[in-house]
């Protein structure tokens, strides 16, 4: 690829091929746009909806050499060959090389599309787990357009590592010497980004299915279907910023209510208005605390799946039934879903506009008409009925055809088995959108209809970009096994690395017997055949300890995840399903759910850092510790915020399957990251960095960690995180370094805080000196720390104050 001549005109720099144009664009002194194309001009559109503000930069230098075109933004500094091409990304500071590219490749290929070519539809509807199904039988490809296929090779560094790409179900951390498939299907959740431990990630302006390689053949992102090659490279110092350069890319992550911090109650699935009810009151009998209860699928008449109005049989009310659990002062979240039976009113409604797919059962996300029409429907009994929030579940949107036989098929089968579905349907330039946009009309019409609400999603797939629209991603249909748990943990930090700050999983697992079983459970499949997905090792559910000894690990490891929730079929999630106060499942369960209230001004707090500073809450050791040869390999172990290292226990040691007693250590081996020395939380000694301890690890605790120069704010006794306490506001310190702690706090609800009406009120403990300060609040809320009684804790002192909203400094010694 023979660089024949360049023109630069401000901030770009436009390299002259034989056949075609390379497009330089500084975004950023941190961001480089790259776009190749064999076109006579550049496209400027986004396939994903990127738009970004440009940087002031004060330098973008352009110099060539006898053999090289180098730019420089001060931050990064890139030469390229002249005569073959290749680039060479730089830091622009010490000129250390982050990443060589062997070279890129575009293909012109024609791009299908499918019809039935004026045909009526042949149309198969077939029960699955997601519902009824269609099938068309009758669809005929034709060649739409002519577009690209997109190669783009890399040269690794020894030791460089490779993270992000969203999520998967493998489990994998370091994709290096592996191979990633990159579709939209239950369990799996792409994103077309990557992040190295050597300092620069790169998005790409994908929508298209794509393939991720790492082998003897090569190592590469593969692009079905593009108009143009078109990528950002960023470079970091940190991982936040790399994180950070995403999403000043692709949108800044809005702010959820604050409430969806606290516990979440959700199964498959509460059957009327009084089950809702009744299950809220108990929560509240038990003095447990609780936030959010879910109502999930089936709320429509019987064979109108995804018709968004209620069985008034069974949910005659529901206005009412929402209003008795808001006065609990708990919120409603319920299940809606983009595919609809035949018969429904619903289904009719988009029949008649033909705002339907081509599966002539899922509406067109893309279509803005068609958004706003699915809005109206969810709106008129369901946002007007008193749900606060949304699960938009089966946002792939189509059925999976490798979703049966007895075992997996291999991946390379699925990719295609299930790519090609999405292909059938949906443009194969944004085969993997389908979800984004239906994110983004949840998100806007509701702030057109209801602007002092926030929106709160939580779906099943989604796409680099979903973090602006209100977004918490799951991580899908899993089983209950140790081995998906533990795969869960890595999962949960690669899709955190790639840019999404919000994800969580369903505590426990979905599937918790096997499908020999199912029918105990939601009976929406009647397939007698074994079923490779439906495979949790516990037949009996709650009744076999061995599972409460499984759900109280996860629900434990939940209890530091950015949403903290319960949810499964065939088996019940309430906590009087796991025994009763004062025996060893329930007390841990509650205490759990104890912990997380207490810590809702912690999180809450990283929330506010989320949107303001593009931070990230769930994070990986790399992270913080990434020169750190021990840390950077680990993905059983993270820290919640910068403060809290959570070490999830992953194995049996009181029950293996149907209730037989084993007995394992209650221990588990933990790795302290060096550069800090930590707190055991639960114990108080300090302990060293950059070791291995053996940690207790009774039913009742998972070790957590305190690094030593840490502030962490807490509240006392709290039922709902909204609830406006009469007790001392408390400040933790775990002296050892100087430190600083941001507490953020708003209203807790609409967007206000866009127009900077929040409070940021800065902690800061001088480690020498013993001396804490807090800074100024500008504003009070119902739940501010203004005029409050407050109580600072270091080690066994503690000092009370009362804040009024001025500076105060205090010597603690």
């Amino acid at each position: 690829m023979e660089i024949l001549g360049y023109r630069k005109d401000s901030r770009i720099v436009n390299l002259k091929l034989e056949d075609g144009i390379i497009q330089l664009s500084a975004v950023g002194k941190e961001i480089i746009r790259c776009t190749y194309t064999k076109e006579k001009n550049i496209k400027n559109s986004s396939v994903i909806g990127i738009n970004y503000e440009i940087e002031k930069l004060n330098e973008f230098v352009v110099e060539e050499t006898q053999d090289s075109i180098i730019l420089r933004t001060g931050s990064i500094t890139l030469t390229i060959n002249k005569k073959t091409g290749k680039f060479v990304w730089k830091n622009g500071k010490n000129d250390e090389i982050l990443l060589q590219e062997r070279d890129k490749e575009l293909v012109s290929i024609p791009v299908e599309k499918y019809s039935t070519n004026g045909e009526k539809a042949i149309i198969k509807r077939v029960q699955t787990v997601d519902g009824e199904r269609s099938f068309v039988e009758n669809l005929k490809p034709y060649i739409d357009r002519m577009a690209y296929r997109a190669k783009l090779s890399f040269e690794w560094q020894e030791k460089e590592a490779i993270h992000g790409l969203g999520q998967g179900e493998e489990g994998i951390y370091n994709y290096r010497g592996n191979s990633q498939y990159l579709y939209q299907h239950n369990m799996r959740t792409p994103f077309p980004c990557l992040v190295s431990n050597k300092n620069y990630g790169i998005l790409f302006d994908c929508g298209s299915l794509m393939t991720f390689n790492d082998d003897s053949r090569g190592a590469y992102v593969y692009l079905d279907v593009v108009e143009q090659l078109d990528y950002y490279f960023v470079f970091g110092e940190k991982l936040d910023d790399i994180v950070g350069g995403f999403r000043k890319i692709t949108g800044r992550a809005a702010m959820l209510p604050k409430w969806a911090f606290g516990y979440i109650q959700s199964k498959e699935t509460y059957r009327n208005q009084e089950e809702l009810v009744e299950v809220v009151k108990e929560y509240r009998k038990r003095n447990v605390p609780i936030d959010c209860i879910v109502q999930d699928w089936h709320t429509w008449e019987e064979g109108l799946w995804g018709n968004k109005r209620l069985d008034k049989n069974r949910y005659p009310d529901i206005g009412k039934a929402n209003k008795e659990i808001h006065d609990l002062n708990v919120h409603t979240m319920v299940s809606i879903w983009p595919n609809m039976n035949v018969g429904g009113e619903d289904y009719e409604e988009f029949l008649q506009a033909e705002y339907l797919l081509g599966d002539n059962s899922t509406y067109d996300a893309f279509n803005e008409d068609a958004r706003k029409m699915y809005w109206e429907q969810a709106e008129k009994e369901l946002y007007k009925g008193g749900f606060d929030a949304w699960w938009c579940d089966s946002t792939e949107p189509f059925s999976g055809p490798d979703w049966n036989g007895e075992k997996i098929r291999e991946p390379w089968e699925r990719f295609m088995l299930v790519g090609n579905e999405h292909k059938k349907f949906l443009d194969p330039a944004k085969a993997n959108l389908f979800a984004l946009m239906h994110e983004k009309g949840i998100f806007e019409n509701q702030r057109k209809v209801s602007p002092d609400k926030r929106v709160l999603n939580l779906a099943r797939s989604g796409y680099i970009g979903s973090q602006k629209y209100g977004v918490v991603l799951w991580s899908g249909d899993t089983n209950a096994t140790w081995g998906t748990f533990r795969k869960q943990i890595t999962e949960g930090l690669n899709l955190c690395l790639s840019g999404l700050p919000y994800w969580t999983l369903d505590i426990g697992a979905f599937f918790t017997v096997g499908s020999e079983w199912r029918n105990r459970g939601c009976g929406c499949n009647n397939n007698p055949n074994t079923l490779w997905f439906w495979q949790g090792d516990y037949n009996e559910g709650v009744n076999d300890s061995a599972y409460r000894e499984l759900y109280v690990r996860w629900f434990q490891y939940g209890a530091f995840l950015p949403m903290f929730r319960s949810h499964g079929t065939d088996t019940p999630r309430e906590i009087w399903n796991f025994g009763e106060k004062g025996e060893m499942f329930y007390d841990s369960i509650e205490k759990f759910i104890n912990l997380r209230y207490s810590l809702i001004p912690y999180f809450y707090s990283l929330a506010g850092k989320v949107t303001q500073n593009h931070y990230t809450m769930l994070r990986s050791l790399l992270f913080d510790f990434s020169n750190d040869e021990i840390a950077k390999e680990i993905s059983d172990e993270f820290m919640c915020g910068d403060s809290i290292l959570v070490c999830p226990v992953t194995n049996p040691m009181y029950y293996k399957l149907n209730s037989m007693s084993i007995n394992e250590p209650k221990i588990r081996k933990c790795y302290l990251p060096k550069g800090a020395d930590w707190y055991d939380f639960w114990t108080k000694e300090r302990l060293s960095g950059g070791s291995y301890v053996v940690a207790d690890a009774p039913i009742d605790k998972i070790p957590l960690f305190i690094r030593a120069g840490s502030i962490i704010p807490m509240e006392e006794g709290l039922q709902y995180a909204e609830q406006v306490s009469d007790k001392p506001f408390q400040i933790h310190i775990y002296p050892g370094d100087d430190c600083e702690f941001e507490f953020y706090e708003d209203s807790g609800d609409g967007y206000e805080y866009e127009k900077g009406i929040y409070n940021k009120i800065l902690m800061k403990w001088e480690d020498k000196e013993s001396k804490f300060t807090i800074g100024k609040a500008d504003y009070d809320f119902p739940q501010s720390i203004k005029n409050r009684s407050c109580t600072i804790f270091v080690n066994d002192k503690s000092i009370e104050f009362i804040y009024r909203g001025e500076p105060l400094t205090f010597v603690i010694k």
